[in-house]
């Protein structure tokens, strides 16, 4: 007997939905949510902006921000009275476990004694928003607290995003990177995906995803616009979870492609990027399908 023609446009199903509510803090996991343009409902909604330079404070630079993934954001849900105070409130968790709001009259000064860096925290993006990304082999190279080279990247025009709005990121891909890993583990939280898709195929199957759509559950469509470029983020300890090089040496060293059609050269790579065609809703258990 034939196979079912529907099934065989399935690709998989969301296994995990993450959002994180400042920029290069830790986030966390969501069991359902809205999607837009701008992503997942409260994903990025806030960042640090260097008060001198002007620009976002990212991670992908560790020797000034690294600090940042030892910072947890969540976000608040006020109730009723609370709502117009609070509404894209979050909560900011350091590592020694005290709390600030982001509404809090001194969070700026908190923020900025923490990462020894004078910086504000604001939802509104500055005028052609852009951050600094080591090079990431650099980083491999020298260490987490080298001056490496850095190149200067755009963020989408009134975003905090890099590339897109969301990451996807697959369980065949997670597996891959550890069955290279010399420890056998491949840790998601140092890939910091938005959507991972729990999926049959082997290996780095995200790489023969680019400019598809995808269907995700009864309403959402998504283009795969990027393969994601990797950084120096999945070396660096993240809370609880020391460095781990091998996160981005085992890419560096077996999966190195073009990020884009046409693209010049090859990246380490894990996971795509994606663009809102059409919004919907969608939860932990939706079908992910080629549209």
């Amino acid at each position: 007997m034939s196979a079912d023609p529907v099934f065989l446009l399935i690709m998989g199903w969301i296994s995990l939905l993450r959002r994180y509510p400042v920029k290069s803090m830790l986030g966390e996991d969501v069991e359902a949510s809205e999607v837009t343009g701008r992503g997942l409902t409260g994903d990025r909604g806030l960042a640090l902006v260097h008060r001198e330079t002007g620009k976002v404070a990212s991670a992908k630079n560790p020797r000034i921000w690294r600090d940042l993934l030892r910072l947890a954001a969540t976000a608040l849900e006020p109730t009723a009275l609370e709502r117009t105070a609070l509404a894209g409130a979050v909560r900011i968790t350091f590592p020694d476990g005290k709390t600030a709001c982001s509404t809090d009259a001194g969070i700026d000064d908190l923020l900025s004694d923490f990462l020894q860096q004078p910086v504000t925290l604001t939802a509104t993006p500055p005028q052609a928003a852009s951050l600094e990304r080591a090079v990431p082999e650099e980083v491999l190279r020298a260490g987490v607290t080298a001056e490496v080279e850095v190149r200067h990247g755009q963020l989408r025009e009134g975003t905090f995003f890099d590339f897109a709005p969301l990451h996807l990121l697959t369980t065949s891909t997670l597996d891959r990177i550890a069955a290279l890993h010399p420890r056998g583990t491949a840790d998601l939280v140092r890939y910091r995906p938005n959507i991972v898709i729990r999926t049959e195929a082997e290996g780095f199957t995200e790489n023969d995803w680019l400019d598809r759509d995808l269907s995700i559950g009864d309403d959402l469509v998504v283009r795969v616009v990027v393969r994601t470029p990797r950084c120096a983020i999945p070396t660096l300890a993240h809370g609880d979870l020391p460095r781990d090089s091998a996160a981005l040496r085992v890419l560096a060293d077996h999966n190195r492609v073009p990020p884009a059609e046409g693209s010049t050269g090859t990246e380490p790579c894990a996971g795509v990027y994606a663009q809102v065609v059409r919004p919907g809703r969608i939860g932990q258990g939706d079908l992910v399908r080629y549209a």
